[in-house]
């Protein structure tokens, strides 16, 4: 097998004794802001079903060294899967984390890995032996879009573990366990033509807008709380909607496959399209009209539609209108390698903005964003995440609404 081959080392690494924990790096977990905890965070329940050695609470930071290969970059290390559990003596943590990485040289620590699709396949050869673990790191975004063709979307701070005994089809999770329910319906809550038909994503922002209203609360933290009351409603009609068909069983493997495609490829539309019909759910709610004060998706040169353009798209038209007054911005969940294709959208605005969900960039990519004069707009709650020294120059959405609002005035 070619290392470089994404697609073989996903057929190499699936089947029966792997385990898959897919994610997007964080800054957290890479260097990119240089915390002492660096190493890819995993849920400590995880790592005690693939260690059953690491759950002892009665030894203080209990570990267990593996093998892991990032077989992406062709590298190996004899790491450490550690269970920080201090606070059952009175401390701070209680987590789990994969260290022994390599430092500075490792792949998974390098800053400009930030933001990357990880996948970790874990293999256990039984139960007295320790796991070993490949790795694979998404370079660009054709790969990471290979590796979600596979297991559906992993959006920044989510992930995806598959298969799971839980799981009937890759990626359909099981009930959301109550402490973690948002938004979660049951099926005699959701609205009764949704079960004959499954809403367009504009029907379940409107629904998510109708159960989290929170219009005392900031624009960044609207947008994020309802994101995620959205992806609850969509899962809890996922499984109302889906999940009978899945108990009856199938009578042919095309039918399993047919399925698992379907399902699969609605959760790439929906989370394609999520943020950004968030961010025009509450552009409508901060008064801004539509066509007038910003227009969604409008055509501004041949073939070219960016997400939102401000005020209007006839006053982009208008080459009498001053371009210092307009105003664009691009939707996208990640962005390490998507946001060089704002750059050609909307020739006549300079500066690009562009919203994400990205947990934190390198120092140095968010050095080639600025010279290529694209401003990055990050949800308050998640600047945090990114290096100090970037955190002045993020603008969060609520200061972009601000911003919009200014440039309208003279209207």
């Amino acid at each position: 097998m070619a290392l470089g081959d994404v697609a073989d080392w996903l057929d190499s690494h699936s089947g029966p004794g792997f385990l898959w924990y897919a994610k997007r790096l964080s800054g957290n977990d890479t260097l990119a802001n240089g915390a002492h905890q660096a190493g890819p965070y995993i849920p400590k329940e995880l790592l005690f079903r693939i260690f059953p050695g690491l759950d002892r609470p009665e030894a203080e930071n209990p570990d267990v060294l593996f093998d892991l290969y990032v077989d992406s970059h062709a590298d190996h290390r004899r790491a450490r899967a550690v269970w920080y559990n201090n606070r059952r003596r009175g401390r701070s943590r209680d987590e789990a984390r994969v260290t022994r990485l390599g430092g500075a040289s490792s792949a998974l620590l390098d800053p400009d890995s930030t933001g990357a699709l990880a996948v970790f396949a874990f293999s256990v050869a039984g139960p007295d032996a320790v796991a070993t673990c490949h790795v694979w790191i998404c370079r660009h975004a054709i790969e990471e879009d290979l590796v979600e063709e596979r297991i559906g979307p992993v959006e920044p701070g989510t992930t995806v573990v598959w298969p799971d005994e839980q799981f009937l089809l890759p990626g359909l999770a099981g009930r959301v366990p109550l402490q973690e329910r948002s938004c979660w319906l049951e099926p005699h809550e959701l609205p009764p033509e949704w079960l004959v038909r499954f809403p367009a994503g504009a029907e379940l922002v409107d629904k998510a807008v109708e159960l989290r209203p929170v219009a005392s609360l900031s624009a960044d933290e609207r947008l994020l709380k309802r994101r995620d009351c959205e992806f609850d409603l969509f899962r809890s009609l996922e499984e109302a909607t889906e999940l009978p068909a899945i108990r009856e069983g199938f009578d042919t493997m095309e039918a399993f496959l047919a399925k698992a495609q379907s399902i699969l490829q609605r959760r790439k539309a929906r989370a394609g399209r999520s943020l950004e019909l968030h961010a025009r759910a509450v552009f409508l709610e901060e008064e801004l009209r539509e066509g007038r004060d910003f227009t969604h998706q409008p055509e501004t040169e041949k073939g070219h539609r960016p997400d939102f353009v401000f005020p209007s798209a006839e006053r982009y038209a208008d080459r009498a209108f001053p371009e210092t007054r307009l105003r664009m911005l691009a939707v996208k969940t990640t962005c390490k390698d998507r946001w060089r294709q704002v750059l050609n959208e909307a020739a006549r605005i300079r500066s690009k903005h562009l919203l994400t969900l990205q947990e934190g960039v390198s120092v140095g990519q968010f050095r080639e964003m600025q010279e290529a004069d694209v401003q990055l707009v990050v949800p308050a709650p998640l600047v945090g995440k990114y290096p100090r020294t970037v955190q002045p120059q993020l603008q969060t959405f609520e200061s972009f609404i601000g911003d919009v609002r200014l440039v309208g005035l003279g209207d």
